[in-house]
């Protein structure tokens, strides 16, 4: 079993007016523990094997029309229009789930991902991991599986050079189109950039082929985790830990949006933790730039964590990934998802029956077409907090003097905000009461990204992303010691 067991404890000793509040601490009395089954558990997202509902065909929406025969006969075609995306996006909602449909720790199928050659070059070697065949670099020896999914597959493995676990991800058919290319090129140039003990970084890179006409393989080494939220979802949560856990995902993001990078796809199987309540944020295949950002489909953020801003296809900023951060904040209390919308315009309705329909003003910024069908949906009273979030939710005498379950209802009435105007910060959320008594100058004003470029939310081609991502490949090697040979000295 796994001890969940944060080292980082507030100290009540110490004066609310300190800057430190906070010390190490020894194991718990009643620290939660974690299935040994789910360590070390990288998530990896399946791929959904088939599209959503059609928008005449999805029950509530079929159930509007029927019940208001003519009145929204005049624009379903223009809902339609609003709903329909590209193929690209489409190809992304589809690969995109939350973990509670979508992790699977001990896969059933791995799939059968293909070398493009058949020859190991020198310092590698090829060993079967499930059903896939991997070349990895000598250094690292006890590949184990530990997640598989539409975009690749996840071992654990030891690096012979560091001494150190890690995790190895080979990207998935990078080149199989556009859509995957981009997500590759993204993901790589993003991890190699992120500088912050939160956000997960890149600890080698690597492919077994030596040309760019040869490149398919993609191979990149992480920090191996102990489990991802989907796991600690499951367990009851005292208020140090919901604190802990959620300052430490406000750090990681204010990070990525110092350097104007939006992450666009927070949910729990994106977010991994260590055993002493370490956290960090992952998967930066979707992240775009602010500026990039109103420009975008709205077929982004699983839907699950998806902000009312992207759903009714307005322009968005930062602040999605606020409400993402507030919606995995719920679920760990409630310990289920809080919206669980079945398709697009289901999520919609799922937001508005617990948070109520927004005011005119809201609704005056909307395009006219979803303006004329938000107004004509059944208008709802918003759900009091105290019942969404009772504090029989909480682990009993969970409250202390400093974190109550009435600062995190308050905090969680801030983020989970369907106008983003009015939605609370990532700043002002850090200085939140029920957050700051963690606050460390070194984290929440970490020094900025490298230098990010615009030609991540570039449109290529898929050779074109090749020769790119092939080029930055060889520029990483020439930086880096990928073989470990200056660390054996």
């Amino acid at each position: 079993m796994l001890w969940l067991q944060s080292t980082r404890r507030l100290d009540n000793s110490v004066g609310a007016s300190s800057p430190a509040r906070w010390r190490v601490s020894s194991r718990r009395q009643h620290s939660v523990i974690l299935p040994r089954a789910m360590d070390h558990s990288y998530p990896v997202v399946q791929q959904r094997g088939e599209e959503e509902q059609s928008v005449l065909g999805n029950s509530s929406f079929g159930s509007i029309i029927r019940g208001t025969r003519g009145h929204l006969s005049s624009f379903i075609d223009s809902v339609s229009q609003w709903l329909a995306t590209t193929s690209g996006a489409r190809e992304d909602e589809l690969s995109l789930d939350s973990c509670h449909s979508a992790f699977s720790p001990v896969p059933r199928n791995c799939g059968t991902y293909p070398m493009a050659s058949t020859s190991v070059p020198e310092n590698y070697y090829a060993v079967p991991v499930g059903e896939t065949q991997m070349v990895v670099l000598k250094r690292y020896e006890n590949l184990r599986l530990i997640g598989s999914g539409a975009q690749g597959i996840v071992c654990a493995a030891t690096d012979t050079v560091t001494n150190k676990p890690v995790a190895i991800k080979k990207l998935s058919r990078p080149f199989q189109n556009v859509t995957h290319a981009k997500r590759a090129y993204r993901e790589f140039i993003l991890m190699n950039l992120v500088n912050h003990k939160n956000i997960i970084g890149l600890l080698n890179a690597f492919s077994p082929q030596r040309e760019v006409d040869e490149f398919n393989d993609l191979y990149i080494v992480m920090e191996l985790m102990d489990a991802n939220l989907c796991q600690v979802i499951q367990m009851d949560l005292d208020h140090e830990r919901l604190s802990y856990l959620l300052y430490q995902m406000l750090c990681g993001i204010k990070h990525l949006h110092s350097a104007g990078i939006i992450h666009r796809d927070l949910k729990p199987s994106n977010i991994v933790v260590k055993s002493d309540c370490t956290l960090k944020i992952l998967d930066f295949g979707l992240a775009r730039t602010a500026v990039e950002a109103f420009m975008m489909t709205p077929y982004v953020v699983t839907r699950y964590y998806r902000a009312p801003e992207v759903i009714l296809g307005m322009g968005y900023g930062e602040n999605v990934d606020v409400w993402s951060i507030g919606c995995i904040f719920g679920e760990l209390i409630r310990g289920r998802v809080l919206f669980p919308g079945a398709d697009h315009i289901d999520q919609w309705t799922r937001i508005i029956e617990l948070l109520g329909t927004p005011d005119s003003q809201f609704l005056s910024r909307l395009q006219t077409t979803v303006r004329n069908y938000v107004e004509n949906r059944p208008k709802y009273q918003p759900v009091p907090f105290e019942t969404l979030f009772a504090d029989n939710m909480f682990p009993p005498g969970a409250d202390n003097a400093r974190l109550t379950a009435a600062k995190a209802r308050d905090l969680l009435a801030r983020m989970l905000v369907i106008d983003p105007e009015k939605r609370i910060s990532v700043d002002d959320a850090i200085a939140h009461e029920y957050v700051n008594v963690w606050y460390d100058a070194s984290e929440v004003h970490a020094p900025p990204p490298g230098h990010y470029d615009p030609t991540v939310d570039g449109e290529h081609t898929v050779e074109e992303w090749r020769a790119m991502l092939f080029a930055e490949l060889q520029n990483y090697y020439r930086t880096h010691d990928v073989y470990g040979v200056t660390q054996r000295r």
